[in-house]
């Protein structure tokens, strides 16, 4: 049994792939490494939804949006990856066949990476209005581009002959 953020006593939060001793890992923290795990392969308009105050299913939502299905399946397989590594199994999903919503239940923490389209007619936003919505902005710097990182020089130019006076004539 694991205490979850919220409080709640739960059999089944924090599910490790492995028995050996890991930190706990709270249902925050996970919702916040399952968007960074979505920002790698440019998820948009990443959102986390903090039900714990609701009755709700689960502790967080983490919404992100795709431009199409092979970002939306990138992006489910980046997450995956991700919670793998650190630990986290994944216990249901849902989606991969239509790949325009898909869903994955970490118990305590459920990420919906749908398709633009899909998300704005589903508008989980609205239905679940009542929850703490944090916005997640991918904060790496971008680098700079080739030309704005060299410095100009001024160009060299031929040595300009001298000008001729007018009141010589």
């Amino acid at each position: 049994m694991c205490q979850s953020s919220s409080g709640r006593i739960t059999g089944l939060s924090n599910l490790f792939s492995n028995k050996t001793e890991k930190p706990i890992l709270t249902s925050r923290t996970l919702a916040k490494n399952v968007a960074e795990f979505a920002l790698t392969k440019k998820a948009s308009d990443i959102l986390l939804m903090d039900l714990r105050k609701l009755s709700a299913p689960a502790d967080f939502f983490v919404l992100c949006s795709a431009d199409s299905d092979t970002h939306v399946k990138a992006i489910a397989d980046a997450v995956r990856h991700g919670t793998d590594e650190i630990g986290v199994r994944l216990w249901q999903s849902e989606g991969f066949t239509a790949m325009t919503w898909i869903i994955l239940d970490y118990v305590d923490v459920v990420v919906h990476v749908f398709k633009k389209d899909v998300r704005s007619f589903y508008n989980l936003e609205r239905l679940w209005g009542d929850a703490l919505i944090t916005s997640v902005a991918d904060t790496t710097p971008k680098p700079r581009a080739a030309a704005e990182s060299t410095r100009k020089r001024p160009r060299k130019t031929a040595a300009k002959a001298p000008k001729k006076s007018r009141t010589s004539k």
